[in-house]
């Protein structure tokens, strides 16, 4: 690239950042003015407004007023609140204002155009785009297309255009640091220096590398379900966060963030990514996991956790109990269960008053199924609770005879008769009729619990329900196909009853209990969220997915993950596919397959790639690197000290490391044992920590979605890595490394690295 191209490209970006420069200066001015008059509005509001009460014109004079002044109010906060949306965009334009230029032609008779694109758009005057932002339709032609003519979307129709030259530049406080001409979508060069950087803490934005196929799906709009399966390291999650952002500015006035939620697979990763879309001038969506928010919804009940559900050993009866319970044939027994609920067997409770019953529940009973039958769960539950307040409101003036309402009475202090008398007035016509109204507020404050008990359906049992639901579904399912007996299943049934009595729920039944309970109360989910994004989907059972769909019925859903990653659903997330098909419109539903890693190096991938059997694809990007090493120590003192000594080799070249154990305890018992050796480390052992700096000890199921410069695979021993439906746990862990991957093994090395083509690792 000649230097004179350099230095004119040097001297337009100095031009463009001048008028950055002056267009903050005015957006701090706006800043200062709205603040200004809206300090001055409110001043003269507390010091002109006279309230008036003496006549309705005085009201309404009055009312007019205030509605005056809070428009005008309203006005100056959106006015400030525009302008320091402005002021932020022009900061992050001012040290990268931009990071490609487009030369193209629309037509053979007209005239060529340039346009520069960044992270937002900049114009001087309405209609001249100094910057376009990344995600306006024409700047799609920069990442689908190569020179020559490249079709694009706008709002009018497909549009074609001749491109002539694409120019990528690496930008820093503003100044070129290098540029590149090509004809590709981005340079091998311009990525490989992206993916060369140390790891972090927080994930960063890859606007600048979006790759064709990953641009496919950050500006899909038609899909009703997308799903995206990509191999460790092609940049899924990445590309979610950027099509995100791409959703806000696309449907910007019909689409805030609050109506866009992302199930991410730990609480660590939500960490990791919350910068990413605030750097894009965005507001972070709704982030939270699937056991928070199924937890949410419990708060009486302790659902399992992460680290719980990792350790348990399951008998092979229960693993096939547990596929049941979260399959799609599971989801319609429970559908048929709830409205075979209209007809009979819903479970009630007594409704009680001082510890005697008040409503007995063969009476709740008898009104609920007294409808006729074309009231719905919904309907009929909603008439129940009307006709228990009407029963409730008619059992008050025979309460008020009572000899505990004349006592209570007789009992009151002066501030608890004013705050009975309240607001009303307090003449009365005879002590009788006050000893009436005294007796009325006593018996109402005193029923407000049964009305309470009424209005959220506590005369309802949901754990009862729930019992008698798995009790009836050798009725609806049969075992057989599942290779269970009935004595299984209702052994499972007294199973999940002794954790209820404790307040204790596996994973795995807390779906199909939020299911029913919903279908029990009618409620027909969250109708505001619009989109709906799930990580590490291959962790999901298809009765989570269609709970999902039911309890979100107007998002549209993007689904991705690695199949080969599945941790707790091992193999059978190859069904989920399959499953998914049945829940969305075929023709609303894309697949996209993103088979290329950028995360590691090629030696890490090839590595890592050889750990599964029957795997889905992988292709290497060509980014060279050192060989993985494999160590085995003769004792867990010895594999301690080549811990050590990879650590200090890494910290000597500034690479972030992560050590990580399968489990918690193995964890744990090396964070001691480095600690007691000086070794600064960090270990991460609940989802809700913060990733710190420095060296991390983090067990395998909090790894997920996560990178590293280095990882060491501690224990990678016989001892811990030998069933064959551990490979993709193994396959995980080392997938996390970008640039460095060690495994240090006590006594013996796992059986599932012994696939790997020897010359794809040093043993040492």
């Amino acid at each position: 690239m000649p230097d004179s191209i350099k230095a004119q490209e040097q001297k337009h970006l100095d031009a463009v950042i001048a008028k950055i420069k002056v267009a903050e200066t005015a957006a701090k001015k706006r800043i200062d003015s709205a603040e200004g008059d809206e300090a001055g509005i409110r001043k003269n509001f507390v010091n002109d407004l006279r309230i008036k009460t003496d006549s309705y014109e005085g009201l309404l004079e009055t009312a007019l007023s205030v509605r005056q002044q809070q428009q005008l109010l309203a006005e100056r906060q959106n006015s400030w609140q525009h302008a320091t949306t402005e002021l932020s965009t022009l900061k992050r334009l001012e040290d990268k204002s931009y990071f490609a230029r487009i030369d193209f032609q629309e037509g053979p008779t007209a005239k060529p155009e340039t346009i520069y694109i960044g992270l937002g758009s900049f114009s001087d005057t309405p209609d001249h785009f100094l910057v376009y932002d990344w995600r306006a339709p024409i700047s799609s032609i920069y990442y689908d297309g190569e020179l020559g003519n490249v079709s694009y979307q706008t709002p009018d129709g497909e549009q074609t255009v001749d491109v002539q030259l694409k120019r990528q530049f690496q930008i820093e406080d503003g100044t070129i640091v290098t540029l590149y001409d090509t004809d590709q979508t981005v340079t091998d060069q311009m990525l490989l220096s992206a993916l060369s950087e140390h790891s972090d803490t927080k994930m960063k934005s890859i606007v600048t590398t979006i790759q064709k196929e990953q641009n496919r799906i950050i500006r899909d709009t038609h899909s009703d379900l997308l799903f995206v399966q990509g191999a460790a390291g092609s940049g899924k999650t990445a590309a979610i966060l950027q099509r995100v952002a791409y959703l806000l500015y696309r449907y910007r006035g019909h689409l805030n963030a609050g109506q866009v939620m992302l199930f991410s697979p730990n609480q660590l990763f939500n960490d990791y990514i919350d910068q990413v879309l605030p750097e894009l001038g965005e507001h972070n969506m709704v982030q939270m996991t699937y056991y928070q928010y199924a937890g949410r919804r419990l708060p009486k009940i302790e659902v399992e956790t992460l680290a719980q559900r990792f350790g348990e050993v399951n008998t092979p009866i229960q693993n096939r109990i547990s596929r049941l319970k979260g399959s799609l044939t599971f989801f319609d027994a429970v559908t048929n269960y709830a409205d075979h609920l209209e007809g009979r067997d819903m479970v009630f409770r007594n409704i009680k008053f001082k510890d005697k019953v008040f409503i007995d529940k063969e009476k709740i009973e008898e009104i609920y199924y007294g409808f006729n039958r074309n009231y719905h769960l919904a309907n009929r539950l909603q008439a129940t609770k009307e006709a228990l307040i009407r029963i409730l409101n008619r059992r008050i003036s025979s309460e008020m005879r009572t000899k505990w309402v004349e006592e209570t009475i007789e009992d009151l202090d002066r501030e608890q008769l004013n705050a009975l008398y309240g607001d009303d007035p307090r003449e009365f016509e005879s002590a009788d009729k006050e000893f009436q109204f005294l007796a009325r507020k006593v018996v109402m404050k005193a029923f407000d619990p049964i009305r309470k008990a009424i209005v959220r359906a506590r005369f309802l049992s949901i754990n009862t329900q729930y019992v008698h639901m798995l009790r009836d579904m050798p009725n609806r399912i049969d075992l057989n196909d599942f290779h269970i007996t009935t004595a299984d299943w209702q052994a499972s049934v007294d199973e999940t009853i002794e954790k209820l009595k404790e307040r204790h729920m596996q994973l795995v039944d807390t779906t199909p209990y939020l299911y029913l309970y919903d279908k029990m109360t009618g409620k027909e989910g969250e109708r505001n969220m619009r989109y709906v994004f799930l990580d590490e989907i291959q962790d999901y059972n298809a009765f989570q997915l269609a709970f999902l769909k039911f309890s979100f019925p107007r998002a549209r859903f993007t689904m991705l993950g690695d199949l080969n990653q599945a941790i707790f659903t091992k193999e059978n997330s190859r069904t989920l596919l399959q499953e998914l098909s049945t829940m969305f419109d075929p023709d609303k539903t894309k697949v996209v397959q993103l088979t290329q890693s950028y995360r590691s190096t090629q030696q890490v991938t090839d590595f890592t790639k050889h750990i599964l059997k029957n795997g889905e694809a992988v292709t290497a990007f060509d980014r060279e690197g050192e060989l993985p090493t494999v160590t085995v120590a003769s004792d867990e003192a010895d594999g301690i000290a080549k811990v050590i000594a990879q650590v200090q080799r890494n910290n000597a070249e500034d690479e972030t490391t992560a050590i990580i154990g399968k489990d918690l305890e193995d964890c744990r018992r090396l964070t001691e044992e480095l600690k007691a050796q000086d070794v600064a480390v960090t270990l991460i052992q609940s989802e809700n920590q913060r990733l710190a700096p420095g060296v991390i000890v983090v067990p395998s199921f909090l790894a997920k979605g996560l990178e590293f410069d280095a990882v060491i695979v501690w224990q990678a021993s016989a001892s811990r890595y030998a069933a064959e439906d551990e490979r993709q746990l193994l396959y995980t862990i080392c997938s996390r490394a970008m640039h460095r991957l060690s495994l240090i093994a006590v006594a013996e090395r796992s059986p599932l690295v012994a696939g790997i083509p020897e010359d794809e690792y040093e043993t040492i």
